[in-house]
């Protein structure tokens, strides 16, 4: 089949399924629904605290049963913002009643507008709404897949039952290119360490959200793939020359704007080679003179949350929000209580009171924000059915083509003397052991393995000693031992000596990387050794179909990864093996 068959196929089946995908269209509904769309008409009946409204995005909160709250109210009705970063409702239905919900209090306000419901969907809709969804690979893991045709499905999967929940706004792909292994924050989250991987990844899926109906955003921009602090903690800064930047880290962000991208994503970093002093969230330098300037991008500019504290420390909301307007920003991202909504909100009206921010600025943004709701037809799809929902997401066949992109990202980087796979039709005790998820690998591994199976998970993602003495006490009744480990920067160094520990009895040990596949470097030693990819430093974020991937890998299935990322001293780039 061709790669767009294959597409093709997927939205059909979708449609089948009773949701109508509405593909973008220009000049066909206006904000709030209607024949014709006039942004410039639109926009003339706005008040300033509208205009300031719309280019604020909240967070929202949840009452006891699952719908927004009291604050998320005031935010719509009161600050009069014009999108929203959803909750992470507990199922696809709660999803489209609590969509709906802020739909109503927006539809109640002076002009009626529609929001913009957004969410974090780098893994699938499963990354904001934990139930009931489709689990997919990471993008690390669609990078070992080396398919296009798998990112172009996980986008349809995606964009399906983002819109059929009710969410217009999806902020993925990531475009960053991971290039340092002690990145803290990006990681699996990137396509791989290479410029050309990276960006043929996200050019296939801002295609596909385009033309599902779903609002694509490559992120951050012009690239967190290199640094090596956390911005949700502290200011990162990289600091190599321009030439660097221009050939790995902005040809990702360059093939999506020449894809149809409608929305980029700032990064909270420091780029030396273009802006030594400010981050790109609010450098002009940045965000105007390279994105809009010299890149081209006319579509909308968000930014990363603006609570996080490489931003909130070091400027504060309201100094900060309109250093990002003024920069070139036409959303900012809220992501703390309604106090700092408002502030947000009030900062941006008291600058276009005073004159420091420009009316010409503010209409630019917002003739931006209104366009996008036009031309994704936003007032005319402005409820979703929650039955529609619960039926779309999470359903059969998603999570058989959810399956096939796990084993095809799965990566089998080292298997001497034939330890895997393991017989699953044996009598064999396995054991499995780890720092993180390990009972929910486990209870894949026991739906694969006829002989029973047993778990063991320290305390903390660094297991002590003692903790390391009761494992190996554990495995003396074991047959076969696998033991997961976890990093999202250097690996603990009590994870290396719990491997090296199981090692030592003698038994078959299979170690299985199921955050960053750089910790075989702490523990060199181990005879088999697969890659997952599968979860982020947000642990509590469980890919359900990587680790049923990776226990079927174990027991026999073929693995269908090649590595994205060079694991320094021991494989290169592109290595994968096969049974």
């Amino acid at each position: 089949m061709n790669n767009g068959g294959r597409i093709l196929v997927s939205i059909a089946a979708v449609a089948a399924l009773g949701l109508a995908l509405a593909p973008p269209a220009h000049a066909q509904a206006p904000p709030g629904g209607g024949r014709a769309c006039d942004v410039d008409a639109q926009l003339s009946k706005m008040t300033d605290a509208e205009k300031v409204g719309q280019m604020v995005m909240v967070s929202t909160g949840v009452k006891p049963d699952g719908m927004p709250d009291d604050q998320t109210r005031r935010a719509i009705q009161e600050l009069k913002i014009g999108s929203t970063l959803t909750h992470e409702p507990e199922n696809p239905g709660i999803a489209a009643r609590y969509a709906n919900q802020m739909q109503r209090w927006a539809q109640d306000t002076r002009l009626g507008m529609p929001l913009l419901v957004s969410g974090d969907f780098e893994f699938g809709t499963t990354h904001n709404v934990r139930e009931g969804t489709t689990p997919l690979p990471n993008a690390m893991g669609l990078g070992a897949a080396r398919d296009p045709r798998l990112a172009r499905e996980a986008a349809v999967i995606t964009a399906a039952e983002a819109r059929a929940m009710g969410f217009h706004w999806g902020y993925a792909p990531v475009a960053d290119v991971n290039t340092n292994p002690a990145n803290p924050i990006i990681g699996v989250r990137s396509f791989g360490e290479r410029s050309d991987l990276v960006t043929g990844l996200v050019e296939a899926q801002v295609r596909t959200y385009n033309k599902a109906g779903l609002i694509a955003t490559p992120k951050h921009f012009p690239g967190h793939g290199d640094t090596e602090f956390d911005s949700h903690l502290e200011l990162p800064a990289v600091t190599y020359d321009r030439a660097t930047l221009e050939k790995v880290h902005l040809p990702p962000f360059r093939s999506a704007i020449e894809a149809g991208a409608d929305s980029i994503m700032t990064a909270h970093v420091v780029v030396k080679a273009i802006d030594p002093d400010l981050p790109a969230t609010l450098s002009p330098k940045v965000l105007t003179g390279l994105l809009r300037d010299e890149m081209g991008f006319d579509g909308l500019i968000v930014t990363d949350a603006m609570d996080m504290d490489a931003i909130d420390k070091n400027w504060g909301t309201r100094q900060a929000t309109v250093m990002a307007v003024e920069a070139g920003a036409d959303v900012i991202m809220s992501t703390g209580e309604f106090e700092t909504h408002a502030e947000a909100v009030d900062a941006l009206a008291d600058a276009l009171a005073d004159g420091s921010l420009s009316r010409e600025r503010v209409d630019e943004s917002v003739r931006r924000i209104l366009g996008l709701k036009c031309k994704y037809k936003v007032g005319d799809h402005r409820y979703a059915d929650p039955r529609t929902a619960e039926k779309v997401s999470g359903n059969q066949m998603f999570q058989r083509r959810a399956l096939n992109m796990g084993l095809a990202a799965t990566t089998l980087v080292r298997n001497d003397g034939g330890v895997l796979p393991f017989d699953p039709e044996s009598d064999d005790r396995t054991l499995v052991a780890g720092a993180v998820q390990t009972k929910v690998f486990a209870d894949e591994v026991a739906g694969v393995s006829d002989g029973p199976v047993e778990t063991w998970q320290s305390v903390t993602t660094n297991p002590t000693d003692a903790e390391i003495a009761d494992a190996v006490k554990r495995a003396a009744s074991a047959d076969r031992i696998l033991v997961a480990t976890f990093s999202s920067g250097p690996l603990p160094a009590g994870q290396a000596k719990l491997v090296k520990a199981l090692q030592a009895t003698g038994k078959p040990v299979a170690a299985l990387a199921i955050g960053l596949p750089y910790d075989l470097t702490s523990y060199p030693d181990v005879k088999a050794y697969v890659a997952t990819y599968g979860t982020t430093a947000r642990t509590q974020r469980i890919d359900l179909t990587m680790h049923k991937a990776a226990a079927r890998v174990v027991f026999g299935e073929q693995p269908g990864g090649r590595l994205p990322v060079t694991i320094k001293g021991l494989y290169p780039y592109g290595h994968g093996l096969r049974y």
